[in-house]
């Protein structure tokens, strides 16, 4: 047998150990690679938790108050130190809660007894890193008031204005000084004039008074004159009369204020919502309907404050008050009426009525159906009641005068496409006049008999 020099067997020895040690090692880092992998996707990202949250949670919770469900700000830490839940609780609670509590889960029962037996939604759709994320943002500490942000950055601005800039008071002072010396200028250049001109012998003659006749007394002798003067006050006394009398009953630009504010601008503008979800009434009925308070709480059992713009409240909107404050005491009003507990989140039967304001009133003698005009003709919400969306105050924006409805029944085309009723008279009348579409008036919407009866 060959021996093998000492030296070549330490050498093979050494690689061979080295080979062991750099697989080791790469194993080592793999396992550290993984588990901070792990740790990275559990922390969750809060910016797409809070997207998340708004998107699936917030119509039955909030973080800091009770709904329709529990608050959920710091729930996983709470659930870990109150209950002794880890993660994999909530994943399978968010993802199948009426399993959980069929399986007779001792939690899941109780949160479903203590919140009137209302299930929770079930989200099979949310991965677990959504749900750590939406944990995420439940952990994050709330931001700062918009409104104190904006407070300190005013204050940044006007300490900085004061210490690099001019106040509006210096300027002020130097203009009323400019001022006060061009006034003593011209009174020195007066006095120096008057000095020179009688050092020179001139002397100021005053007009002497000619006798003539009064104007009045003129005019009164000619009848001519006279009888025109009479004639022309007269018509135009006659004018602005019947102009006084034809606005009798016509309120544009009305704007009363009502019991409880209520903001399109906020909720036809900002949030788009139809103007028939709350008047419903108005494509199958005569009247459009005051919505109740009902409808009313479809959102606001769930939205009890106004948050506003992420920007904030504008100069304008602060200038008349629209707060984030004030629109949060309005939903005040708004339970109140109801008769809605928030603490408990149950209505306790004690409702208040609320006196709204009528804006638009037509006279007892005109007929109007908002369903004929609304799901009949087409006509949109805005051809009679203007911008509602761009209004914070409901406005009256139409005179509703018998002489713009005529205007609009002349210009308006009833949508007559798809309606069997209408096929046969539309294709006589459409002989008749020559056209292909028709107006309301050519469809007899200048009758007296279609609204007065």
């Amino acid at each position: 047998m060959k021996k093998v020099p000492y030296r070549n067997q330490f050498s093979r020895i050494t690689g061979f150990s080295f080979i062991l040690i750099l697989l080791f090692s790469v194993s080592i880092s793999a396992q550290e690679a993984e588990a901070q992998a792990e740790a990275v996707a559990g922390a969750g990202d809060p910016v797409n938790g809070k997207a998340l949250f708004n998107q699936n949670c917030a119509a039955c919770h909030a973080l800091n108050r009770k709904m329709t469900g529990p608050a959920l700000a710091n729930v996983e830490s709470r659930l870990a130190e109150e209950e002794g839940l880890d993660k994999e609780w909530l994943y399978t609670w968010i993802k199948n809660s009426s399993a959980m509590i069929k399986s007779g889960d001792a939690y899941a029962v109780k949160i479903y007894e203590e919140y009137n037996q209302a299930a929770m939604t079930a989200f099979p759709t949310l991965s677990n890193q959504d749900i750590d994320d939406i944990l995420a943002y439940t952990a994050a500490p709330p931001p700062a008031p918009v409104a104190a942000a904006a407070a300190a950055d005013t204050g940044a601005a006007s300490s900085s204005g004061s210490g690099s800039g001019i106040s509006n008071e210096v300027i002020l002072g130097a203009l009323v000084l400019i001022f006060a010396l061009l006034v003593m200028m011209l009174f020195l250049v007066n006095t120096t004039l008057r000095k020179i001109a009688a050092a020179n012998g001139m002397e100021l003659e005053k007009e002497r008074a000619v006798k003539r006749t009064p104007l009045w007394k003129a005019f009164a002798q000619n009848q001519f004159l006279v009888l025109v003067t009479v004639v022309f006050l007269l018509l135009g006394s006659a004018y602005f009369a019947y102009g006084w009398m034809m606005q009798v009953g016509v309120d544009q630009g009305y704007a009363p204020i009502q019991p409880i504010h209520y903001s399109h601008k906020i909720h036809a503008g900002d949030n788009k919502i139809e103007c028939k979800y709350c008047h419903s009434s108005a494509r199958v009925s005569k009247h459009s309907g005051i919505p109740s308070l009902n409808v009313c709480m479809n959102c606001h059992k769930s939205i009890y404050e106004y948050k506003g713009n992420p920007e904030g409240p504008t100069q304008e909107d602060l200038a008349n008050g629209y707060t984030n404050e004030f629109y949060t005491n309005e939903i005040k009003k708004l339970y109140k009426a109801v008769g809605w507990d928030e603490e408990n989140q149950t209505y306790t039967g004690e409702s208040q009525p609320v006196e709204w304001v009528r804006i638009h009133n037509l006279p007892d003698f005109a007929y109007f159906n908002h369903s004929q005009h609304v799901s009949v003709a087409g006509v949109e919400c805005q051809t009679c009641h203007g911008p509602v969306e761009e209004m914070e105050i409901l406005y009256q924006y139409s005179p509703l005068t018998m002489g713009w409805c005529i205007n609009c029944h002349r210009e308006t085309n009833v949508k007559v496409e798809g309606n069997e009723y209408y096929e046969k008279i539309h294709a006589e009348l459409s002989k008749k006049y020559g056209v292909e579409t028709l107006t309301a008036a050519q469809m007899g919407g200048l009758e007296c008999g279609k609204c007065h009866y």
